[in-house]
């Protein structure tokens, strides 16, 4: 049976229990966010509810509970979420930060209020961390303190709780051995012949290996002798995704070594289909798909094991031509071009190399010195 008021209308439920509803300014029904165990404590809502109605900043009782609950202080997890999905990421660079997220940061964070988050934690955090992955626990770091940054400028926090010095930077990586010529031609030598044309064009044209995958037949103009990067593909989650390269630098015209045109011409004839779409190094099944990287790998290692290299990746093909044209006097501006960097400091780590090459050179023409000076 229900009740009728000045003001709003009380019903008591089959369950005894009582439920209060009123007409608002808006001239629609609203009720009780739940029902009362007793009259009086309905009444005392629709008091409460008469004295905001009354005001010109009413707001109905469910929106109410929607505003609270998306005021409320986030926690890192919510927040973290959110951070990275109103970013604009290549899909290779967010499942990478979804890693981080899921196994580092989450785990220790993603219950605690971003406010609560305190230097303290941090260190404690990082402590903790296992120290036979330092460049993966530097990439976590980097990515929390990026995180908690934004949280500075959202005034979520009044300042970055990360501050341990340096826990962002990787360890310096081993140096790279670029491979010797001689090395390239053991490599190319025992590579299947359909991926021959790969190495060539990771050594001596210096481009990345997803750039290489996603050439097609459009892109290669052997008469002007020059190769058009637009695209690269990345694997993520065992699917081919298509996208730019990895900067906006990388978009890009490369020009070819001479010496690799007639065989980029045997290419096209003996391993890639007719049509300006024709992937230069398809599946080996089908050959409208990409290239997967397992096939790339087992064939790498081989490869490499035979020049007695097992410690050149493929990547590291692309620093053999970067140090090969800084060794013929390449500029750091065409460096930077023609390895499609957005900056000089790549292709001055380069030259760096290059330099180094020479004084190894100088070293050895003292050595043929040696005998005659005896």
């Amino acid at each position: 049976m229900a009740t009728r008021r000045g003001f709003g209308t009380l019903r008591r439920l089959p369950s005894k229990r009582w439920q209060a509803t009123y007409v608002g300014p808006d001239l629609q029904r609203h009720s009780a966010p739940h029902t009362f165990g007793s009259k009086m404590d309905a009444e005392v809502w629709l008091a409460q509810e008469r004295t905001l109605a009354s005001g010109e900043d009413w707001v109905a009782p469910r929106r109410r509970g929607e505003i609270a609950e998306r005021l409320a202080p986030p926690t890192f997890g919510e927040y973290a979420g959110q951070w990275l999905a109103d970013r604009s990421l290549k899909p290779r660079t967010r499942e990478g930060y979804e890693h981080l997220l899921r196994r580092y940061l989450e785990p220790e964070f993603g219950e605690l209020l971003v406010a609560d988050l305190t230097p303290a934690l941090v260190r404690r955090w990082w402590a903790g961390l296992a120290p036979e992955h330092p460049t993966v626990n530097a990439r976590a770091y980097a990515l929390l303190r990026a995180i908690l940054s934004t949280a500075v400028t959202d005034e979520l926090l009044a300042t970055n709780p990360c501050r341990i010095r340096s826990a962002s930077n990787p360890p310096t990586k081993k140096e790279i051995r670029p491979a010797t010529v001689d090395e390239l031609a053991v490599i190319e030598r025992e590579m299947p012949a359909r991926l021959r044309a790969l190495v060539w064009l990771c050594a001596w044209c210096a481009l990345r290996s997803g750039e290489v995958l996603e050439l097609r037949r459009r892109d290669l103009d052997l008469d002007r002798g020059v190769i058009k990067v637009t695209r690269a593909v990345s694997w993520v989650k065992g699917q081919p995704i298509i996208g730019t390269p990895k900067s906006a630098a990388g978009t890009r015209e490369v020009s070819i070594p001479p010496h690799l045109v007639p065989g980029l011409r045997q290419h096209l004839d003996d391993h890639v289909r007719t049509g300006a779409d024709a992937l230069l190094f398809p599946s080996v099944r089908e050959h409208t798909r990409h290239l997967q990287p397992t096939v790339l790998r087992t064939a790498w290692q081989k490869a490499r094991k035979a020049a007695g290299r097992e410690d050149l990746r493929i990547h590291d093909l692309r620093h053999t031509g970067a140090t090969m044209a800084a060794m013929t006097g390449a500029t750091l501006a065409e460096l930077q071009a023609r390895l499609g960097h957005s900056t000089v400091a790549a292709a001055l780590r380069y030259q760096h190399a290059a330099k180094g090459r020479d004084a190894e050179i100088a070293a050895k023409l003292s050595d043929l010195a040696r005998p005659s000076q005896s």
